[in-house]
């Protein structure tokens, strides 16, 4: 069968089939798919199987087919893609299935008030052995499908009042009763139960299709992703998510910093539409597709594309033309970017025990965005760091390999991880703090007292380039042993609006000076023989809502403070990302990426044109001279110099992703 976790590019075509539908596969033909191969040259497809709403887009015996079934589509799609050595696998919707909790209540998980739920089967109940299983069995005997890929799985699971799911509590905790929100001190007990639950299911499901039908490859969409942020414990072959389709490439910096980390084939699926106000499915460009793959490729990772079909299957040659121009420009740099590996610089903490116990949620962190993450993130990134996301798990025996670790306003860590980064430090590491809730976890090793409670201010902070607001909780400390790294500002106001401060260092008058709050807004720590930095308010958070230069500025003074030396330093603009690789094949590379033109908005949500950057000069820290010094994949030597440890090398312009690769 086809090696369908370590594939580099592919498409995907889910139709969610309805009840409403009567023409699927009415225009699916060998000459259509094999018209598409031919022009994209994609290493799998997966075609729609059965979607949220429940019902089967093929003839199946042992759930309920659509009864809008005209042609076979996956008989069809099996033939060409078989044909052309082309992997095929499906797309189905595993808890999520409206038609199976209609159809069968007792399969439904059941809120706090005991309303049964429309859209969520129970991972309690007996639908995975009754229907999932049997069903994905089915199809793959029928097609001989290659992979499932497995949508509405850890963000689709609920909180669950069930009978089947209260009898399982009462058996592991004594308790009769179960808890309902967050005034009841077992509710992230009540949430933890749930997740080790999903997992029992999810392992379950696994094994028994791979005992079943040895050689297909299974992934369950969002699995061991940021979302659920533990170690891979079931029997995927693979990981894999969609990410947001207008946010795209902002949601891709994030997550592929942290695939790139679990130690798992892994790949991001990319939309190749989105929506604007009252107008739906709209075709992206090929520019603006690159663009969101170029963060995948610059991280090591797999690469599709999802598209939509009309109901009877048709893709137009709108589609194709997107799909073959955004397939070109995966596989230009299949050689230099597939599978790399990433050289420690900036490890970021997500931290699966906050997030864990803020969402209320069983995985996702939909009701409790990553502000504080990815302020943290785009902050260091557009000072040109190459950063890593890590978890808890991730950490634990890999901190020494990173020269500094930063961890975002993070509430709340485990003993045992707090107790590591404190050796991590004393011996030798470099530890920055990003807020006033992780900075309390730290306390003892700031040099510093804390005094009351941190109150909300409007506070101004001074970077080297000007003041700027940062408004939020700020915590009061005096110095022990701490140097002041910077302090901050607030006023009285005036008639109900906060002033712009004054916040020169000399020449203000003594009345100003009465009117200004000052106060420590950051220090640093010798903690044995590392340091410790912390910033005692919300700057991940005021920049993640911002972006404003001068704060961004802020945050990259405090950290070349604790990492003066990078290995790459660069002067381009700060809307170039870089990341630090090894290929497969063991050379230095250094990716850059554009971000000129990112949707941040959907009243413009698509992109035509990203115009190039440069010339960069870009500085490399090596103590190997290279043989030369290449751009990747235009193949071209780039015009370099030697010093003693250190490589300065010209990019004449950057359209949307290359590579300096240092050859040897």
């Amino acid at each position: 069968m086809f090696d369908r976790k370590n594939a580099f590019f592919g498409l995907h075509f889910d139709l969610h089939p309805m009840a409403e539908d009567t023409s699927l596969g009415a225009d699916v033909s060998e000459e259509m798919v094999e018209r598409l191969l031919t022009k994209v040259r994609p290493e799998f497809v997966h075609y729609d199987c059965k979607g949220h709403p429940g019902y089967a887009g093929f003839p199946t015996q042992v759930g309920w087919a659509s009864r809008g079934i005209v042609k076979d589509s996956l008989a069809i799609w099996r033939k060409a893609t078989r044909r052309h050595g082309i992997g095929l696998g499906i797309h189905y919707s595993g808890i999520v299935d409206h038609l199976a909790v209609r159809e069968h209540p007792e399969w439904a998980s059941v809120d706090a008030e005991g309303k049964t739920d429309p859209e969520a089967t129970s991972v309690f109940g007996p639908y995975v052995d009754e229907l999932l299983i049997p069903q994905l069995a089915e199809v793959v005997d029928l097609y001989d499908i290659d992979s499932v890929w497995l949508d509405g799985e850890c963000w689709g699971a609920k909180l669950d009042y069930s009978e089947a799911a209260l009898a399982a509590w009462k058996q592991e905790t004594g308790w009769d009763d179960a808890p309902k929100n967050r005034s009841d001190e077992r509710w992230l007990a009540w949430k933890n139960f749930h997740r080790a639950h999903f997992e029992r299911y999810l392992g379950h499901w696994t094994q028994a299709l791979h005992e079943l039908k040895p050689g297909v490859q299974v992934a369950s969409n969002w699995a061991y992703t940021t979302m659920s942020p533990k170690p891979v414990e079931t029997d995927v072959d693979y990981i894999s998510g969609d990410f947001d389709p207008m946010l795209s490439v902002d949601r891709a910096r994030t997550e592929t910093r942290y695939l790139t980390n679990t130690g798992m084939p892994w790949e991001l699926q990319a939309w190749g539409f989105d929506t604007a106000k009252d107008q739906e499915e709209l075709l992206k460009t090929p520019v603006q597709l690159m663009q969101e793959a170029a963060v995948v490729l610059m991280h090591g990772g797999g690469f599709m594309v999802y598209f939509l079909p009309t109901r009877s299957g048709y893709i137009s040659d709108e589609i194709m033309n997107v799909a073959s121009e955004t397939a070109q420009f995966c596989l230009m740099r299949k050689e230099i970017s597939h599978r790399s590996t990433s050289v420690p610089q900036i490890a970021l903490l997500h931290s699966s025990e906050s997030q864990f116990d803020k969402s209320d949620r069983v995985y996702t962190w939909w009701d409790t965005p990553l502000i504080e993450l990815e302020g943290a993130l785009h902050a260091l990134l557009e000072s040109h760091y190459s950063v890593d996301v890590l978890s808890e798990h991730m950490l634990m025996d890999n901190l020494e390999k990173f020269p500094l670790l930063v961890i975002p306003d993070s509430h709340l860590l485990i003993e045992s991880f707090r107790k590591r980064v404190l050796a991590y430090v004393a011996d030798g590491g470099k530890l920055l703090l990003l807020g006033q809730r992780c900075a309390h976890q730290f306390q003892e090793a700031l040099g510093v007292l804390f005094e009351g409670e941190p109150t909300k201010i409007n506070a101004q902070l001074v970077s080297v380039q000007g003041k700027v607001g940062c408004p939020g909780k700020w915590q009061d400390v005096s110095l022990v042993t701490a140097e002041v790294l910077s302090m901050r500002y607030h006023g009285e106001g005036v008639h109900g609006r906060h002033s712009y401060l004054d916040v020169r260092s000399t020449g203000v008058s003594e009345e100003h000076l009465r009117q200004r709050h000052e106060a420590v807004a950051a220090t640093i720590a010798s903690y044995g023989k590392g340091e410790i930095a912390a910033v005692f308010g919300p700057v991940a958070t005021c920049f993640h809502n911002s972006h404003h230069p001068f704060l961004r500025s802020y945050v990259r003074d405090i950290v070349a403070r604790l990492f003066p030396d990078p290995i790459v330093t660069t002067d381009a603009p700060y809307c170039v990302d870089i990341s630090i690789r090894r290929s497969s094949q063991g050379e230095l590379c250094v990716h850059l990426m554009n971000l000129v033109n990112i949707p941040v908005s959907n009243r413009r949500a698509f992109v035509e044109y990203v115009p190039p950057i440069g010339p960069i000069c870009v500085r490399i820290l090596t103590d190997i001279r290279p043989a030369n010094v290449m751009w990747e994949p235009d193949r071209t030597e780039l015009k370099w110099e030697w010093e003693e440890g250190a490589v300065n090398v010209i990019v004449p312009s950057l359209s949307i992703h290359g590579v300096i690769v240092l050859k040897d």
